[in-house]
């Protein structure tokens, strides 16, 4: 069976949403010939017709903006690895606002690189973080002041300690 993709509809709905549950719809796409060329469709499904439209789309965020039936609805789709990313605790993009860095994973953290008030710039190196045998060197998400350091080199953390924290952007 295939994981389904996890769908939010103006992030007060979600459901899951598998390939197969996309096969078994009953759609004809066609693209309108305006300045927009915008997407269109129509669907039929459960024995009911559904016209539908993307206004707008964001491939990368994986957002759309679309028309169903003359309603407009925020749709976000996570997809199976978005979803095992999440599990994981890491994350994708841009992170360069965070003032604080936690383990991503339970682990022993291997080398301390840096110490209370010192500046560091983005892609530093603060500390590395051996989990299922693997090193993971974490980085500064954003340039700044290191505020406090609360891990030591040999120290097993859990995933989501408070390893490292920046003092606050000005």
């Amino acid at each position: 069976m295939t994981k389904p993709y996890k769908i939010s509809v103006d992030g007060k709905q979600s459901f899951d949403l598998t390939s197969e549950d996309a096969d078994t719809l009953d759609k004809i796409s066609y693209n309108e010939a305006t300045a927009a060329s915008r997407k269109k469709s129509h669907i039929l499904y459960d024995q009911k017709s559904y016209s539908a439209e993307i206004l707008e789309e964001d491939f990368i965020k994986r957002t759309y903006k679309v028309k169903i039936n003359g309603n407009t609805y925020e749709v976000a789709i996570e997809t199976p690895l978005d979803q095992l990313i999440d599990e994981m605790g890491l994350s994708l993009g841009n992170d360069s606002i965070l003032d604080e860095i936690y383990a991503p994973m339970p682990g022993i953290i291997l080398e301390v690189n840096v110490a209370e008030d010192d500046e560091v710039k983005q892609g530093d190196f603060l500390c590395v973080l051996e989990a299922m045998k693997m090193e993971n060197a974490l980085t500064a998400p954003r340039d700044g002041i290191i505020k406090s350091v609360n891990i030591a080199k040999g120290q097993t953390v859990e995933k989501g300690k408070l390893l490292i924290e920046f003092k606050e952007n000005d």
